[in-house]
C-alpha cells in the first residue's frame, strides 16, 4: 500500500473516531464503538470503515445501519476537517477481529487449564 494511502486511512480513522466519541449524539451509538481500520480505494473515491461494537448481534446490526445512514454527516464533517482534494464516500462494515481473537485466547486458556500434564503437546 502506498504511503499516501496509509496516511489517508489513518487520518480518516482518527477523525471518525473523534466524531463518534465527541459529536455524535445519537443514543443508538452510545455503546462502546471502535473504529478498527479504514481502507481507502486506490482512486480515493471510496473508503471501507471497519467498526467493532461491544454488544449482541442486534446492537451490532443497529450500529452499522445507523452509521450507514449517517454517512453523509461523516462525509460533510471530514470535508471540513481534512484538507484533501477528494473525501471518499464511506461504507461501514462490522469487524469481528477482536471477538475472534478473544475466542482463540479462550480456547487456548481452556486447553492449558484442562491439561493433565503441562509438558504434554
Amino acid at each position: 500500500m502506498a504511503r499516501r494511502t496509509e496516511r489517508i486511512n489513518h487520518l480518516i480513522r482518527n477523525e471518525i473516531s473523534v466524531l463518534l466519541h465527541r459529536q455524535v449524539k445519537d443514543p443508538r451509538l452510545s455503546g462502546l464503538i471502535t473504529v478498527t481500520r479504514v481502507s481507502v480505494s486506490p482512486d480515493l473515491h471510496r473508503a471501507k470503515v471497519f467498526i467493532s461494537v461491544l454488544g449482541d448481534d442486534n446492537q451490532k446490526d443497529e450500529v452499522i445501519h445507523t452509521l450507514s445512514a449517517a454517512s453523509g454527516f461523516f462525509h460533510k464533517e471530514l470535508r471540513e476537517r481534512l484538507r484533501l482534494r477528494y473525501i471518499p464516500e464511506l461504507a461501514f462494515y462490522y469487524d469481528s477481529t477482536i471477538e475472534d481473537a478473544a475466542a482463540v485466547l479462550q480456547l487456548i486458556n481452556e486447553g492449558t487449564i484442562n491439561s493433565n500434564s503441562p509438558n504434554e503437546y
